[in-house]
């Protein structure tokens, strides 16, 4: 029988402090869990069956949420990629943390230049967190953990100090550059500080078909695949490292680029889409990334391709005994996107909330910054639970500490939902801040059912739109006119939670910012 709790976890208060000073408590007798953090890379809040997806099969994800709870208010850090991963890392909300936006850092030299970062590694990575930064990587390392990223990092190139192994991360194996991601036949990865060389070509992102080539011939696009498929190799490191860790505790952030564009996925799996969704136009390229002879049976096959490796993972874990003492958490790292070939409006990928540009991916509206997020845990979490708790990426570093038992004392903008999780009193915040540099620059507040938005704050506009997510999920009716007072509240939160940035690039000069 489903238990849903409906008790709001956000209070209806006036501003209050946001950052807590944590300290975290061993939470088990004689066994720290395992911990296995999976995020996707775009996928909306509607792409699973358990949120509501029907076009779409995700049989696994929607398993781990029978096996355990599914949170229906839970938030990333910010609308894009980097951002929301140094949130989620460090437990500092957009308003506080070092990365505000994608930054790739051009003035190192001609950093969009594949051929050119092939041989350099200095070209490539996003701007580094600092070597000081502390980050859920290091405080579990204290406590006795194993960590490995594994996938995307975006938070530092080779050669800085936000390489993953400076950060908290004993081992890691995939994309460290967000940009060299955006090919999934790239010519190499990145083994913590060695390149590991792929059996692939160098394809040029927004490459197109060659001339005269038939777009609607299958064998036109075999250029754009090679031998070796960076997310079969991600997974296979996945199950390598949890086989060599079992006998003490291991942190795993397996941090998988699926479903972020380019449409890519081998062909076998397109062709159970295909089947089901019958002939489709293709994607020739014209909006970014590479083309697609199926553009939707290919999104929806990186999905379902991914849903098979969580399924291969549990069973791995059942297999090495690791299963009953391990704790899986699931989410996304912002909504879904609206370019490339994905068409995520077709397949609902952020319902119930909007998909279109303006309302997904790049935004804080709903669409843009509410994910899906599922925790499972044998004999800790109820089975087939769901939680209304209002939670966010900052929320993450507390709670794994929680865990783990970490017991050092870390400043964070983050409340642990481990009381959530083991149905006990949840402490709550007074409400969620977020801001983004980029996309027009952009801040939004969330209070009880109450959301404020302020767009386009580099144009010179500072008017707050509001809504009532209670009556209007999709954000459609600003009824900001007929709540001053809520208005100047959010006012007064947005003006107190931005910390001007030291970086240039996240600066809001109509803010004040200097």
């Amino acid at each position: 029988m489903m238990h849903f709790k409906s008790r709001l976890s956000i209070l209806l208060t006036g501003a209050a402090v946001v950052s807590t000073l944590l300290s975290c408590t061993r939470t088990q007798e004689n066994s720290q869990p395992n911990i296995i953090y999976i995020l996707m890379d775009d996928m909306g809040y509607g792409e699973a069956g358990a949120y509501g997806q029907k076009k779409i099969k995700t049989p696994n994800i929607d398993a781990l949420a029978q096996s355990g709870m599914r949170f229906t208010q839970h938030y990333s850090g910010s609308p894009v990629c980097a951002p929301s991963r140094c949130v989620l890392l460090t437990g500092q909300h957009s308003g506080h943390a070092y990365i505000r936006g994608n930054d790739p850092m051009a003035e190192r030299g001609d950093v969009w230049n594949f051929e050119k970062a092939s041989h350099n590694p200095n070209l490539e990575g996003q701007r580094p967190i600092p070597a000081n930064t502390v980050t859920v990587g290091k405080l579990l390392q204290q406590a006795g953990y194993t960590t490995s990223c594994i996938g995307k990092w975006g938070l530092g190139g080779p050669l800085t100090d936000g390489h993953p192994n400076k950060q908290g991360f004993d081992h890691f194996f995939g994309f460290i550059c967000q940009r060299q991601a955006h090919s999934y036949y790239p010519l190499h990865l990145w083994r913590n500080h060695d390149k590991v060389q792929l059996n692939n070509d160098l394809v040029v992102p927004n490459t197109k078909l060659d001339d005269g080539a038939d777009p609607r011939d299958v064998a036109s696009y075999q250029k754009f695949t090679g031998g070796d498929y960076t997310p079969d190799l991600m997974f296979e490191e996945a199950q390598t490292f949890i086989a060599s860790n079992k006998e003490h505790p291991f942190f795993l952030y397996f941090s998988t680029p699926i479903p972020h564009l380019p449409l890519s996925v081998p062909q076998e799996w397109i062709d159970k889409y295909v089947a089901e969704f019958g002939d489709e136009a293709p994607y020739t390229g014209a909006r970014g990334y590479f083309p697609a002879r199926h553009p939707k049976a290919t999104y929806a096959a990186m999905i379902t391709y991914l849903d098979h490796q969580i399924g291969q993972m549990v069973q791995q874990l059942k297999d090495e005994g690791l299963y009953e003492n391990t704790i899986i958490l699931f989410s996304s790292d912002n909504g879904a996107t609206f370019t490339g070939g994905s068409d995520t409006p077709w397949f609902k990928s952020n319902a119930p909330f909007k998909s279109e540009y303006g309302y997904g991916k790049g935004f804080l509206h709903e669409g843009g910054i509410r994910v899906p997020m599922i925790a499972s845990w044998p004999g800790q979490i109820e089975p087939g639970t769901s939680s209304g708790h209002v939670s966010a990426f900052q929320d993450v570093l507390p709670t794994l500490c929680d865990i783990a038992g970490v017991k050092k004392k870390v400043r964070t903008d983050g409340i642990s939902f481990l009381p959530t999780l083991l149905e006990k009193e949840q402490p709550t915040h007074d409400y969620l801040y977020f801001e983004f540099a980029e996309y027009g620059g952009q801040q939004a507040v969330r209070i009880g059912d109450w959301k404020g938005i302020r767009k386009n704050i580099h144009k010179g506009n500072l008017i707050i739109e509001l809504y009532d997510l209670a009556t209007d999920i999709q954000e459609l009716n600003n009824i900001a006119d007929q709540h001053p007072e809520i208005v100047k509240q959010m006012e007064e939160i947005m003006q107190k939670e931005h910390v001007p940035s030291a970086v240039k690039r996240f600066k809001f000069a109509t803010l004040g910012d200097e």
